[in-house]
């Protein structure tokens, strides 16, 4: 009944500013088809031409010249929900929506150029994602970047806005390949991707089960994505085996969660807990396990499916292992004083959400920046160890052990390699 209600009102809406649409069609439509075709084309053919939600229904009437195009609305999500309330509120509870406030509170975010972040060719392009402040968005049109303050565009391209395109997993391409997410790698060349590609080409019938990213994350036209592990594969409470919790406290205190030396809550901690970038306790967990399970249920038996996903977490306690005796390598390096504390880290410890921000060349010590030991530790982390455990979990062998495992081991060796190495050194 409150969908029925929601969509008679979101019509209401819609019917409302839908008035002065004539203005708009004739002048807008008449100077943007030479201007920018493409845009012109696009919104032709959407449905928003076709229910009559024309130019000045989003960008206002103000902007009427070459000389004033400023004057135009660059409209952001609250625009988007005066006809879609449904899909803002589901979106306004996701992960997406923290994208911008997690790029923000990484410290290696402010070394990179202005037109990586906020011009959105670099982290910003795809961190846009979440419904920023007023005074966000005027920030960034302060710096002259006008285009970057809308969510609802990153899936559903401007000015189509397609549902069918946001469902197709090319659209999650964008975003989740390379680096540290390399999600559309995993899938495309999984079993669950194989077949998808084999159905699209016709060598599979249309009744052949092919899972997107849309299935097992936003099913059923959900905004609202979580995942159990969450992006940076960590949790509470800890794990009962003793040396799984150590490595996992480790990981923490690298991460600047808990304090290295008397393992208390930090401000990053509170950070983490804000936008939700972490499951917290049992239950929140759980929570989100259980929906993944009743997705894969759609396929599979409950039991394999478990099993599959039990097998998973086992794997991510082993890539803990090791990446935890990697800080522990480096981390005697900072208390020794062989490695001096980098400026902006908050302890005289590993620091991983650093990322990969260098100032200078020097790797073997560079003091404004990273050494080249924190440089591997930092690529085991977000690079390998990433891998890992995502491509575990998107059943994909060769990313899972290849790219993952494997060089995840290798790291390992080259940090002790150089531990042994530095300590020489230093002792001379």
């Amino acid at each position: 009944m409150q969908r029925v209600i929601q969509s008679i009102l979101a019509g209401v809406c819609c019917t409302l500013l839908m008035a002065g649409m004539s203005w708009a069609e004739d002048v807008c439509i008449d100077c943007h088809s030479t201007i920018s075709p493409g845009q012109v084309k696009d919104w032709q053919a959407s449905k928003h031409a076709e229910m009559g939600i024309s130019c000045d229904t989003c960008h206002g009437d103000e902007h009427k010249s070459a000389t004033d195009y400023k004057k135009a609305i660059l409209p952001d999500e609250k625009v988007c929900a005066q006809c879609h309330e449904e899909q803002f509120t589901s979106f306004s509870h996701g992960k997406h929506n923290y994208g911008w406030t997690v790029l923000n509170a990484i410290p290696a975010t402010h070394y990179a150029p202005d037109e990586l972040i906020e011009g959105g060719r670099g982290c910003g392009g795809c961190h846009n994602m979440g419904i920023k402040t007023e005074a966000q968005i005027a920030d960034q049109r302060a710096k002259g970047y006008r285009y970057q303050n809308n969510s609802c565009d990153e899936c559903h391209t401007r000015h189509s806005f397609s549902k069918k395109e946001a469902q197709n997993p090319v659209a999650c391409q964008q975003c989740h390949m390379g680096y540290d997410h390399p999600q559309w790698e995993m899938w495309s060349s999984s079993k669950h991707g194989s077949r998808y590609f084999a159905q699209k080409d016709g060598d599979l019938p249309a009744s052949a089960a092919v899972p997107t990213c849309q299935t097992c994350h936003l099913p059923n036209g959900t905004h609202e994505n979580h995942t159990a592990w969450g992006f940076l594969g960590v949790r509470l409470p800890l794990p009962e085996d003793p040396q799984a919790a150590a490595d996992r406290v480790t990981i923490l205190k690298a991460l600047g969660v808990l304090h290295p030396e008397t393992g208390a809550t930090t401000a990053i901690f509170e950070a983490v807990k804000a936008v939700d970038l972490a499951r917290l306790d049992q239950a929140s967990w759980q929570k989100e396990r259980d929906k993944m399970l009743n997705t894969c249920t759609q396929c599979h038996s409950y039991a394999y499916a478990k099993e599959q996903l039990d097998m998973g977490d086992a794997m991510l306690t082993k890539a803990d292992r090791l990446m935890a005796e990697a800080i522990e390598t480096v981390a005697a390096l900072y208390k020794e004083g062989i490695i001096q504390k980098p400026e902006g880290y908050p302890y005289n410890y590993p620091f991983i959400l650093a990322l990969m921000h260098t100032n200078g060349a020097n790797w073997d010590q560079n003091l404004d920046g990273l050494s080249y030991i924190d440089q591997v530790l930092l690529q085991m982390y977000f690079k390998h160890r990433m891998r890992a455990y995502q491509a575990f979990f998107h059943v994909n062998p060769d990313y899972a052990y290849w790219y993952g495992w494997n060089m995840m081991t290798q790291d390992l060796g080259e940090i002790k390699h150089l531990a042994k190495t530095m300590r020489a050194t230093h002792a001379k």
